[in-house]
């Protein structure tokens, strides 16, 4: 009877420790592996959004250039940057994805320990500082400082990225390109190199910085402006030559420099026709 007794006593606590186990696991655990998601979608969506910024601000010429030099990831680079369009829809479709998984787990998590609504705006508010800190700001910052260290870096898991995505980036790219067709938008994300008006721009904007003086300016602007050029404008017809036979005296030949208002002068033997070396 006594056994009996001790046996019920045990059965009737067996709900109430399984109830505990449970909720153990339902609610620390959880959050633990919660958290541990978070973290690495947190990683994920540094990487997209970084991959952004280095990628498309890294100018063709200088992935020919790495290419030339056997860099090691310049020709994944290169196939990445081959179609710009799906590229971008590609790290957009990786980014959003992510973002949207760290708000839903964090909402769940939250929710064990508030109400539905405070769990929402918690959740909300909270997500979206971590994720504007340590997904936006701080990963595409570094990116602009190493644009180039870093494109090569990232571009072989991007385009793993790019396969394991690949069902919704096809889609996501057609159905970007059809909105673009309807809307009269250009379906070209970039040109292949930069515009006269972008290098002009450039040489202003190095002057200004002091990396170019004002000779080097207008050695370049005078470049550009060479095609607009005509060849009788930069060649001296030979009745307006002026030069210094060889056997003129010394004398004479600084006197006749000095008169021309020339910096150099052509020397001759015996006419214009025969100017020496």
């Amino acid at each position: 009877m006594l056994l009996s007794a001790t046996l019920l006593e045990a059965n009737s606590l067996c709900p109430i420790l399984l109830i505990s186990v449970d909720g153990f696991y339902s609610e620390t655990s959880i959050t633990r592996m919660g958290a541990v998601v978070l973290l690495v979608l947190l990683g994920l969506s540094a990487f997209f959004s970084s991959s952004e910024i280095a990628l498309f601000s890294l100018a063709k010429h200088r992935i020919d250039a790495l290419i030339e030099q056997g860099t090691p990831g310049a020709e994944t680079v290169a196939d990445l940057k081959s179609n710009p369009h799906r590229l971008l829809v590609t790290i957009l479709v990786g980014n959003n994805l992510v973002n949207i998984a760290m708000s839903s787990i964090s909402t769940a998590i939250v929710s064990f320990y508030f109400d539905p609504g405070s769990a929402v705006l918690i959740s909300t508010f909270g997500i979206t500082a971590i994720v504007l800190l340590f997904g936006e700001s701080v990963p595409k910052s570094y990116a602009v400082e190493n644009t180039e260290s870093w494109s090569l870096r990232i571009a072989r898991p991007l385009k793993l990225s790019e396969y394991l995505l690949f069902p919704l980036v096809i889609v996501f790219d057609y159905l970007t390109r059809l909105v673009n067709r309807v809307t009269g938008g250009r379906t070209a994300i970039e040109d292949s190199y930069v515009t006269r008006d972008e290098i002009q721009e450039m040489i202003r904007t190095g002057e200004r910085e002091g990396v170019i003086d004002e000779d080097e300016r207008e050695m370049f602007q005078r470049i550009f402006r060479f095609r607009n050029t005509i060849a009788k404008e930069v060649m001296t017809p030979r009745l307006d030559i002026v030069g210094i036979n060889k056997e003129a005296p010394l004398n004479d030949a600084i006197t006749h420099c000095l008169e021309s208002e020339h910096r150099r002068l052509p020397v001759y033997a015996g006419s214009l026709g025969d100017i020496l070396p």
